[in-house]
Protein backbone atom coordinates (compact mmCIF):
# COMPACT_ATOMS: atom_id res chain seq x y z
CA UNK A 1 0.00 0.00 0.00
CA UNK A 2 2.64 2.25 0.86
CA UNK A 3 4.13 2.86 -3.03
CA UNK A 4 0.30 3.39 -4.31
CA UNK A 5 0.37 6.27 -1.61
CA UNK A 6 3.71 7.34 -2.48
CA UNK A 7 2.66 7.56 -6.18
CA UNK A 8 -0.07 8.94 -5.55
CA UNK A 9 1.18 11.75 -2.86
CA UNK A 10 4.17 12.70 -5.26
CA UNK A 11 2.43 12.61 -8.69
CA UNK A 12 -0.42 14.92 -6.84
CA UNK A 13 2.37 17.31 -5.53
CA UNK A 14 3.66 17.36 -8.92
CA UNK A 15 1.00 18.85 -10.47
CA UNK A 16 0.35 21.32 -8.17
CA UNK A 17 4.16 22.60 -8.63
CA UNK A 18 3.13 22.51 -12.57
CA UNK A 19 0.14 24.03 -12.73
CA UNK A 20 0.43 26.14 -9.63
CA UNK A 21 3.68 27.71 -10.73
CA UNK A 22 2.30 28.75 -14.45
CA UNK A 23 -0.62 29.77 -12.67
CA UNK A 24 1.46 32.09 -10.16
CA UNK A 25 3.82 33.33 -12.67
CA UNK A 26 0.69 34.43 -15.04
CA UNK A 27 -0.49 36.73 -11.82
CA UNK A 28 2.76 38.21 -11.23
CA UNK A 29 4.16 39.28 -13.84
CA UNK A 30 3.61 39.57 -18.19
CA UNK A 31 7.61 38.25 -18.93
CA UNK A 32 6.99 35.47 -20.64
CA UNK A 33 10.52 34.49 -19.93
CA UNK A 34 10.65 35.04 -16.77
CA UNK A 35 7.08 33.05 -16.39
CA UNK A 36 8.80 30.44 -18.19
CA UNK A 37 11.77 30.55 -15.54
CA UNK A 38 10.18 30.78 -12.32
CA UNK A 39 7.90 27.61 -14.11
CA UNK A 40 11.18 25.57 -14.59
CA UNK A 41 12.89 26.12 -11.58
CA UNK A 42 10.06 25.15 -9.37
CA UNK A 43 9.22 21.87 -10.88
CA UNK A 44 13.21 20.90 -10.90
CA UNK A 45 12.78 21.50 -7.45
CA UNK A 46 9.73 19.86 -6.43
CA UNK A 47 10.87 16.84 -8.93
CA UNK A 48 14.10 16.64 -6.52
CA UNK A 49 12.72 16.17 -3.56
CA UNK A 50 9.70 14.26 -4.22
CA UNK A 51 12.31 11.77 -6.02
CA UNK A 52 13.98 11.43 -2.96
CA UNK A 53 11.72 10.95 -0.49
CA UNK A 54 9.02 8.44 -2.37
CA UNK A 55 11.85 6.47 -4.17
CA UNK A 56 12.37 4.14 -1.48
CA UNK A 57 8.97 3.12 -1.27
CA UNK A 58 7.61 3.65 -4.77
CA UNK A 59 10.89 3.82 -6.69
CA UNK A 60 9.05 7.41 -7.33
CA UNK A 61 8.06 6.84 -10.79
CA UNK A 62 5.33 9.60 -11.04
CA UNK A 63 4.96 8.92 -15.21
CA UNK A 64 3.59 6.01 -16.58
CA UNK A 65 6.36 6.08 -19.34
CA UNK A 66 8.79 5.47 -16.44
CA UNK A 67 6.32 2.82 -14.71
CA UNK A 68 5.71 1.24 -18.74
CA UNK A 69 10.20 1.34 -19.01
CA UNK A 70 10.54 -0.21 -15.60
CA UNK A 71 7.76 -2.92 -16.78
CA UNK A 72 9.85 -4.09 -19.84
CA UNK A 73 13.05 -4.08 -17.66
CA UNK A 74 11.58 -6.81 -16.01
CA UNK A 75 11.42 -4.19 -12.52
CA UNK A 76 7.80 -3.61 -12.61
CA UNK A 77 5.19 -5.93 -12.14
CA UNK A 78 1.72 -5.99 -14.56
CA UNK A 79 -0.03 -5.74 -11.75
CA UNK A 80 1.87 -2.48 -10.49
CA UNK A 81 1.89 -1.15 -13.66
CA UNK A 82 -1.88 -1.38 -13.57
CA UNK A 83 -1.93 0.40 -11.04
CA UNK A 84 0.95 3.11 -10.75
CA UNK A 85 -0.84 4.32 -14.24
CA UNK A 86 -3.99 4.88 -12.57
CA UNK A 87 -3.21 6.31 -9.90
CA UNK A 88 -0.80 8.48 -11.73
CA UNK A 89 -3.66 10.05 -14.09
CA UNK A 90 -6.19 10.10 -11.21
CA UNK A 91 -3.51 11.96 -8.52
CA UNK A 92 -2.55 13.96 -12.23
CA UNK A 93 -5.93 15.52 -12.53
CA UNK A 94 -6.51 15.77 -8.85
CA UNK A 95 -3.58 17.59 -8.28
CA UNK A 96 -4.27 20.22 -11.32
CA UNK A 97 -8.15 20.74 -9.45
CA UNK A 98 -6.64 21.43 -6.45
CA UNK A 99 -4.15 24.09 -8.02
CA UNK A 100 -6.66 25.57 -9.92
CA UNK A 101 -8.70 26.05 -6.70
CA UNK A 102 -5.91 27.21 -4.28
CA UNK A 103 -5.07 29.68 -7.10
CA UNK A 104 -9.16 31.31 -7.34
CA UNK A 105 -10.11 29.71 -10.83
CA UNK A 106 -12.30 27.63 -11.27
CA UNK A 107 -11.94 23.77 -10.26
CA UNK A 108 -12.57 22.36 -14.03
CA UNK A 109 -11.29 24.53 -16.57
CA UNK A 110 -10.42 23.08 -19.74
CA UNK A 111 -7.20 24.89 -21.94
CA UNK A 112 -7.08 26.53 -24.84
CA UNK A 113 -3.15 27.00 -25.11
CA UNK A 114 -2.32 25.09 -27.96
CA UNK A 115 0.80 23.66 -28.44
CA UNK A 116 0.79 21.86 -31.92
CA UNK A 117 3.47 21.83 -34.76
CA UNK A 118 5.67 18.58 -36.22
CA UNK A 119 8.69 20.59 -34.70
CA UNK A 120 6.79 20.90 -30.99
CA UNK A 121 6.12 16.65 -31.22
CA UNK A 122 9.39 16.16 -32.59
CA UNK A 123 11.10 18.06 -29.46
CA UNK A 124 8.59 15.96 -27.37
CA UNK A 125 10.01 13.09 -28.19
CA UNK A 126 13.64 14.02 -27.59
CA UNK A 127 12.58 15.40 -24.16
CA UNK A 128 11.33 11.85 -23.20
CA UNK A 129 13.72 10.25 -24.61
CA UNK A 130 16.59 12.51 -22.72
CA UNK A 131 14.32 12.26 -19.02
CA UNK A 132 14.51 8.51 -19.78
CA UNK A 133 18.10 8.37 -20.49
CA UNK A 134 19.08 10.61 -17.86
CA UNK A 135 16.96 8.05 -15.55
CA UNK A 136 18.09 4.80 -16.52
CA UNK A 137 21.65 6.70 -16.95
CA UNK A 138 22.16 7.56 -13.33
CA UNK A 139 20.74 4.97 -11.55
CA UNK A 140 24.01 3.13 -10.46
CA UNK A 141 24.75 6.17 -9.10
CA UNK A 142 21.95 6.19 -6.14
CA UNK A 143 18.60 7.29 -6.07
CA UNK A 144 19.39 11.14 -4.77
CA UNK A 145 21.77 11.12 -8.00
CA UNK A 146 18.95 10.12 -9.91
CA UNK A 147 16.64 12.91 -7.67
CA UNK A 148 19.27 15.59 -8.59
CA UNK A 149 19.98 14.86 -12.02
CA UNK A 150 16.41 14.40 -13.16
CA UNK A 151 15.24 18.09 -11.41
CA UNK A 152 17.96 19.55 -13.73
CA UNK A 153 17.41 17.95 -16.88
CA UNK A 154 13.92 18.96 -16.46
CA UNK A 155 14.24 22.43 -15.14
CA UNK A 156 16.77 22.58 -18.33
CA UNK A 157 14.72 20.92 -21.17
CA UNK A 158 11.69 23.09 -20.33
CA UNK A 159 13.17 26.14 -21.73
CA UNK A 160 15.62 24.49 -24.25
CA UNK A 161 12.98 22.24 -26.13
CA UNK A 162 10.20 24.13 -28.11
CA UNK A 163 7.52 21.35 -26.19
CA UNK A 164 8.28 22.62 -22.99
CA UNK A 165 9.13 19.03 -22.20
CA UNK A 166 5.98 17.37 -21.01
CA UNK A 167 7.67 14.02 -20.91
CA UNK A 168 4.80 12.23 -19.13
CA UNK A 169 1.21 11.45 -20.39
CA UNK A 170 -0.10 11.84 -16.76
CA UNK A 171 0.72 15.16 -16.76
CA UNK A 172 0.25 15.61 -20.29
CA UNK A 173 -3.50 14.39 -19.73
CA UNK A 174 -3.95 16.29 -16.25
CA UNK A 175 -2.75 20.02 -17.89
CA UNK A 176 -6.00 19.74 -19.92
CA UNK A 177 -7.87 21.18 -17.21
CA UNK A 178 -6.58 24.58 -16.52
CA UNK A 179 -6.59 27.48 -18.37
CA UNK A 180 -3.07 28.96 -17.80
CA UNK A 181 0.20 28.81 -18.65
CA UNK A 182 0.54 25.32 -18.03
CA UNK A 183 -2.53 24.08 -20.33
CA UNK A 184 -2.60 22.44 -22.89
CA UNK A 185 -5.69 21.94 -25.05
CA UNK A 186 -6.83 18.48 -24.98
CA UNK A 187 -6.60 17.92 -29.30
CA UNK A 188 -3.52 18.09 -28.97
CA UNK A 189 -3.08 15.46 -25.74
CA UNK A 190 -2.88 12.54 -28.45
CA UNK A 191 -0.30 13.63 -30.62
CA UNK A 192 2.23 14.52 -27.08
CA UNK A 193 1.52 11.15 -25.77
CA UNK A 194 2.42 9.27 -28.96
CA UNK A 195 5.62 11.28 -28.53
CA UNK A 196 5.87 10.91 -25.31
CA UNK A 197 5.77 6.65 -25.83
CA UNK A 198 7.87 6.53 -29.12
CA UNK A 199 10.71 8.40 -26.94
CA UNK A 200 9.83 5.62 -24.50
CA UNK A 201 10.75 2.99 -26.96
CA UNK A 202 13.65 4.94 -28.30
CA UNK A 203 15.13 5.37 -24.81
CA UNK A 204 14.72 1.53 -23.81
CA UNK A 205 16.14 0.60 -27.42
CA UNK A 206 19.02 3.12 -26.84
CA UNK A 207 20.26 1.73 -23.67
CA UNK A 208 19.79 -1.57 -23.82
CA UNK A 209 21.57 -1.67 -26.74
CA UNK A 210 24.71 0.79 -25.64
CA UNK A 211 24.98 1.44 -22.09
CA UNK A 212 23.20 -1.78 -20.12
CA UNK A 213 26.09 -3.87 -18.88
CA UNK A 214 26.23 -7.36 -19.70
Amino acid sequence: MQKYISEFIGTFVLLVSIVGSGIAGQQYTNDQMVILFSHAIVIGFTLIFIIRIFANFSGAHFNPIVSILFFLQKELSSKDLFLYILIQIVAAILGTFFANYIFGLNVIEISSNMRSGTNIYISEIFAAIGLLLVILLSRTDGKNIVAFNVGIYITAAIIFTSSASFANPAVTIARVFTESFAGINPSTVIFFISCQVIGMFAAYLLYNQFFKSK
